[in-house]
C-alpha cells in the first residue's frame, strides 16, 4: 500500500473521535483529494484503449480489472453508499443524465463482472463523462462530510435499509456482489467513512496504478 496514503488514512481514522472529530474529517478530505488527483493524472498518460486494457486478466486481485472499471467501481459504490443508503436521496448517477452519458446500461457496482465481461463493459464507457461523474460524486460526498457531526457517525442500519437498497437494483443479485448490502448495513456511518469513502479508494487506485504501469511498460 502507498505509504503516504496509508499513513494519511491511519491519521484520519485515529482522529475520528469526539475530541478531534473535525480534524479527522479534514484529514479524510485531504486524503480523498490526493486520491482524486492521482485518478485524474491518468488522463495525461493513458489513451482511450488503455483505459479498457486488462493486462492481468487471469490474475487474482483488484489488478485483474481495467482502469476504467476501477474508476466506475470506486465511484459507483460511493454514490450508492452515501446518497442511497446514508442520505436517502437521489444518486448523482441520475443527475444530468450520467446514466445515459457514461454509455452503459449497467447501474450496479460491477462486482458481478469477470474477465472479458469487464473488458467489454469498459469499452462502452465514455471516459470523459465517467470522470465528470467521479468528480461530482466526490464533491457531493465532501460536502456531506463537512456537514456532519460526531453524533451522526454512530447511526446504524437495519433490515429495512437492506431491503431498500436491494429494491433499487444498484447491487447485482449475483453472489459475488449481493454480499455488499449486508456488509454496508453491518457498519455504522463511521465504518462506512473508513472503508468505502477512503480505504476502498486506496486499494483500487493502487491496483489501477499497477495496471497503468504494465500498460505503459509495453
Amino acid at each position: 500500500m502507498n505509504r503516504e496514503w496509508s499513513d494519511k488514512n491511519k491519521l484520519a481514522q485515529s482522529k475520528l473521535k469526539k475530541a478531534t472529530f473535525y480534524d479527522g474529517i479534514n484529514e479524510f478530505l485531504k486524503l480523498r483529494e490526493m486520491l482524486m488527483q492521482e485518478m485524474l493524472s491518468w488522463k495525461k498518460l493513458l489513451s482511450s484503449d488503455d483505459y479498457c486494457a486488462i493486462p492481468f486478466i487471469n490474475a487474482d486481485g483488484y489488478h485483474s480489472k481495467t482502469v476504467a472499471y476501477s474508476i466506475w467501481h470506486i465511484i459507483r459504490i460511493e454514490d450508492i453508499v452515501v446518497n442511497s443508503l446514508i442520505r436517502r436521496k437521489k444518486e448523482v448517477l441520475y443527475e444530468n443524465n450520467f446514466d445515459k452519458k457514461i454509455g452503459t446500461d449497467i447501474i450496479t457496482t460491477g462486482n458481478e463482472l469477470v474477465k472479458q465481461e469487464i473488458a467489454e463493459f469498459s469499452q462502452k464507457l465514455n471516459i470523459t463523462a465517467l470522470y465528470e461523474y467521479a468528480l461530482l460524486v466526490k464533491a457531493s460526498t465532501d460536502e456531506w462530510l463537512k456537514s456532519i457531526h460526531y453524533e451522526d457517525i454512530k447511526k446504524k442500519f437495519g433490515d429495512d435499509d437492506k431491503k431498500r437498497i436491494s429494491e433499487l437494483g444498484v447491487v447485482s443479485a449475483d453472489e459475488s456482489a449481493v454480499w455488499l448490502i449486508d456488509y454496508w448495513c453491518s457498519k455504522d456511518i463511521s465504518g462506512l467513512i473508513k472503508m468505502p469513502l477512503s480505504r476502498h479508494w486506496i486499494m483500487h487506485i493502487e491496483a489501477a496504478n499497477r495496471i497503468k504501469e504494465k500498460i505503459l511498460d509495453r
